[in-house]
């Protein structure tokens, strides 16, 4: 083992070469690292807190400290001449964590959560989470380390928009208006029903309170918002939440450089200098929403919250549109869209459509001058055409590359794998298939094929609140965009205006009285085609008759009784339009 200091033989091994730091390495569970400067040596006022944790937590197995001197270290190379305390955190011989300055709250927050995992993993209480090891930059340049050995997740925070917020519709407001509005960049959100486990994990500091408990169910009975958010194209540096402040510094502005609210102090310069949680203080909506920033949290979190994120942001996902021409779609639809499939692309969206002449001749106006184009237009306006949504990694370039040259006789001669070869019809000299030249240009054509739609969904107060996050979870697999949502006992007044077909019938008290019995979940659903796709999924009216007819459907899985179906929604596009707008507001053209 690395030898030890004769005044603290109990407490921190010194390393002060490269073997000493490999053998380091080998220890079971966490070790707390002083990184030092052989000039100004380790930082004794830390010491203090280091001996108080090795007491209270006992924990010698699997808890440690140790100093190590960065000049001593090959590993260590990129801290040499920093005068900046740093303490790293290594856990079963991988650095997972970095903290900057003397910050010993910090410090004692991180080696008890650490250690507690730990317990319980060995306890088999819990799996071991996937932490990503801090890699050291070789360069001795003053500011080497920064920014690129950091643990990815640090560069993104956590946000829990509560449900109180959620129930009076300013969650939307906090995320346009403060949050995106400001440069934050929004790279993944749900809207979930935080369990019991969710809310004592991520708010584990405050457990101690005496009003947790009520805490813990105020969160747990509506829906919360999560969000993960990253710093955004700002023009500075990343934030680091970890660096301590000289104690010698003051708030206060100077006499020579007086704080001035002009110009040159705007609220969105102050909000470069500011961490996600200060920049929401601000705002005066921190009350609203609750943000973690600890990178080993943030990490933890994320994989519970969003399972999925790590592997997406490691891809260049791409919208794109795609249009099999008519003489394909009669004969070859199948085999095409098994080839799309089995080049990793997801189908979105697709519908049949006969292209009017306007539309063919956007769509095939690059063939304006050939002697075909008129044949094309024929052709193209003779039948009906398969467009298609279709979501892939560097999807604009993937899908190019498979349909190959535009032309059937080059493709023939150059790329006799390509789409456009095996699918050449004598009809026309161009390719079967069509695609977007760009993404500005997927973009337009999504939006001119399959213009998006609102419709109003409800859930009704007799479905559970695990059913309801089922329901939740089903409509987002469907392509759903939840637009808006919020849990609220409806009035006879709001009942009416969701209900305004039925209203007049002998039947309606009936309907008010389920209504009644509890909050609905209200949302506002939007994709292409909505109500109609909402309706779909609904199912039949009668639970029994959906299970006959479509046993997957929501009503089929969570209806009780033609009055305790579980869900209802707008029956045509002006009634959803209407209704929204009396339970949420105006919706904004780019939903």
């Amino acid at each position: 083992m690395a030898s030890k200091k004769r005044g603290e033989a109990q407490l921190q091994a010194v390393i002060n070469n490269q073997s000493l730091w490999d053998e380091m390495l080998l220890n079971k569970g966490l070790t707390v690292i002083d990184v030092y400067q052989a000039w100004c040596g380790p930082c004794k006022a830390m010491q203090t807190l280091f001996r108080k944790l090795k007491n209270e937590l006992n924990e010698d197995e699997i808890l440690h400290f140790a100093v190590a001197e960065a000049d001593s270290v090959v590993t260590l190379q990129s801290f040499r001449d920093k005068c900046e305390p740093v303490f790293l955190f290594s856990l079963n011989g991988k650095i997972i964590s970095k903290v900057k300055g003397a910050n010993a709250p910090l410090v004692n927050d991180r080696v008890i959560q650490l250690i507690n995992e730990e317990k319980k993993i060995e306890a088999g209480e819990m799996v071991r989470p996937q932490y990503h090891e801090i890699m050291f930059a070789d360069s001795d340049t003053e500011d080497a380390e920064e920014g690129q050995g950091e643990n990815p997740e640090e560069q993104y925070n956590i946000v829990i928009i509560k449900p109180d917020a959620v129930f009076s519709g300013k969650a939307q407001e906090i995320i346009e208006q403060k949050i995106t509005k400001a440069g934050f960049v929004i790279e993944a959100e749900d809207k979930r029903r935080l369990t019991e486990e969710n809310v004592r994990d991520f708010y584990s500091q405050m457990a101690d309170q005496p009003d947790f408990e009520d805490f813990v169910s105020f969160m747990t009975t509506g829906i919360s918002y999560i969000l993960v958010i990253s710093q955004g194209n700002q023009q500075q540096a990343p934030f680091e939440e970890h660096e301590s402040e000289p104690e010698t510094q003051s708030e206060e502005p100077s006499e020579d450089h007086p704080e001035v609210e002009d110009e040159g102090t705007s609220a969105e310069m102050k909000k470069k200098q500011d961490s996600l949680e200060e920049y929401l203080e601000r705002q005066h909506v921190s009350q609203f929403c609750d943000v973690e920033d600890d990178s080993i949290n943030v990490s933890k979190f994320v994989d519970i919250f969003f399972p999925e994120f790590k592997k997406m942001k490691s891809m260049k996902l791409e919208k794109i549109l795609a249009l099999i021409r008519p003489d394909l779609f009669k004969e070859n639809k199948k085999d095409v869209l098994e080839i799309i499939e089995k080049e990793g692309f997801k189908i979105l969206m697709q519908r049949q459509i006969v292209l009017s002449g306007e539309e063919a001749q956007t769509l095939c106006k690059e063939y304006a001058n050939e002697d075909f184009f008129e044949t094309l237009i024929k052709n193209m306006t003779s039948g009906p055409s398969l467009a298609l949504v279709l979501l892939g990694d560097n999807g604009l370039k993937h899908w190019k590359d498979l349909l190959g040259p535009k032309s059937v006789e080059e493709a023939r001669r150059h790329d006799p794998e390509s789409l456009c070869a095996q699918f050449a019809k004598e009809s026309l000299p161009i390719n079967q298939l069509y695609g977007s030249d760009s993404l500005e240009a997927a973009k337009k054509d999504i939006q001119h094929f399959f213009p998006p739609q609102s419709t109003l969904a409800l859930v009704k107060p007799h479905v559970s609140n695990e059913n309801k996050d089922d329901i939740l979870k089903i409509i987002k697999e469907a392509g759903f965009e939840v637009t808006h949502m919020k849990e609220i006992l409806l009035t006879q007044e709001l009942a009416d205006c969701v209900y305004m077909n039925i209203k007049t019938k002998d039947f309606y008290k009936n309907v008010l009285e389920m209504l009644f019995e509890g909050p609905s979940m209200i949302m506002a659903l939007t994709k292409w085609n909505a109500v109609a796709e909402w309706r779909r999924l609904m199912g039949p009216t009668d639970p029994e008759e959906a299970r006959l007819l479509s046993p997957d459907s929501i009503r089929a899985r969570f209806g009780k009784s033609i009055l305790h179906n579980a869900v209802h929604g707008a029956s045509n596009a002006f009634a959803a339009e209407e209704t929204i707008t009396k339970l949420f507001g105006k919706l904004k053209p780019e939903n």
